[in-house]
């Protein structure tokens, strides 16, 4: 198990011993253990490692954690029993809460939450890349590609921004989700879908004189989707609009699913894509292009759903470079 994991399943320790427990916060860690072996493992060791050491509460946690930030010394048997869980359990929580700035990653096909300092949680969906830095003015995240929720722990006076593409999504205390496509992708761009609170959406200049563009306020449930045009042009030209999709659809990769409906082949296919290293390929794009899809599919078996797609388009799948290959009869 990495160090990161073991300080996740220590932060969920002390939140399951703390005053907030609730049915919904076990459920919640029991689908994270559930992620691997080696998240049950490290719950499992850092619980033993609690109950050795007889407990702690989150202050007494905090307090270890300010203490090593600090380089001052605890006092009393609080603070020898918080420092001895931090060397022993809880060794990777400084590179967790402790580093000024610190980068979290995914690959294909794999999620992970990360617990902030803040209280703040990141979950991150497969092939994302974030950078992390939390000071006492203000907590950023700057989303280099791919695709994260955010639940923003409440601070007014030290602001969540949240860095992608042209863009800062700013927020105090809700839950959002972004999107990022990598520059070096044809179709760049970014998505914003706010789930409860409000953000504050503010892009940089529109022009060449410097112009800024008016800052977008995102109401719950609403998504704003940017399409960047490539290289020089980006700050010129880009195609900005507003809607409302359903929540459980842009989620349910949390759940290890994708649900599509009435999706096209190729956009079900490139979905499909992004969770597995045995990619799809549609032989003769051109001819699928009236195909649409609908339903619930796995994440990250690509060949059950080419099997799913044969059976329901009469197609017929080939195996090619690795991957498969779709194709009409």
């Amino acid at each position: 198990m990495t160090r990161e994991i073991l300080a996740e399943a220590a932060v969920w320790v002390t939140r399951l011993h703390g005053p907030d427990r609730s049915r919904a916060m076990e459920r919640e860690c029991l689908a994270w253990q559930a992620q691997s072996t080696a998240h049950r493992l490290a719950f499992e060791r850092c619980t033993d490692t609690w109950q050795e050491v007889g407990g702690l509460s989150r202050a007494q946690i905090q307090a270890a954690v300010e203490v090593r930030r600090r380089v001052a010394p605890l006092r009393g048997r609080a603070g020898r029993v918080a420092v001895g869980l931090a060397m022993l359990c809880l060794a990777a929580v400084s590179v967790v809460l402790l580093w000024p700035g610190h980068t979290y990653g995914t690959g294909v096909g794999e999620q992970r939450m990360i617990i902030l300092a803040d209280g703040s949680r990141m979950t991150l969906n497969t092939s994302t890349e974030a950078r992390v830095r939390l000071t006492d003015s203000q907590r950023t995240v700057t989303v280099e590609h791919g695709e994260a929720l955010f639940e923003v722990a409440k601070d007014a006076g030290r602001p969540f921004v949240v860095k992608l593409a042209d863009a800062q999504v700013v927020a105090t205390g809700t839950a959002f989700l972004v999107q990022s496509s990598p520059p070096s992708q044809a179709a760049e761009g970014f998505g914003v879908t706010l789930i409860e609170g409000q953000v504050i959406v503010q892009r940089s200049a529109g022009s060449a004189q410097g112009e800024p563009r008016a800052p977008v306020v995102m109401a719950p449930g609403e998504r704003l989707r940017v399409a960047l045009s490539p290289g020089a042009a980006r700050q010129t030209a880009s195609q900005m609009r507003v809607d409302r999709p359903k929540l459980d659809r842009l989620l349910a990769w949390q759940r290890g699913f994708a649900i599509f409906d009435e999706t096209t082949l190729a956009e079900a296919v490139a979905e499909m894509n992004r969770y597995s290293t045995v990619s799809i390929t549609l032989r003769d794009p051109q001819t699928f292009k009236e195909l649409r899809i609908g339903g619930t599919f796995r994440t990250g078996d690509n060949e059950a759903f080419a099997q799913a797609l044969a059976r329901l388009f009469d197609l017929v799948v080939t195996p090619r470079d690795g991957g498969l290959e779709l194709a009409r009869k």
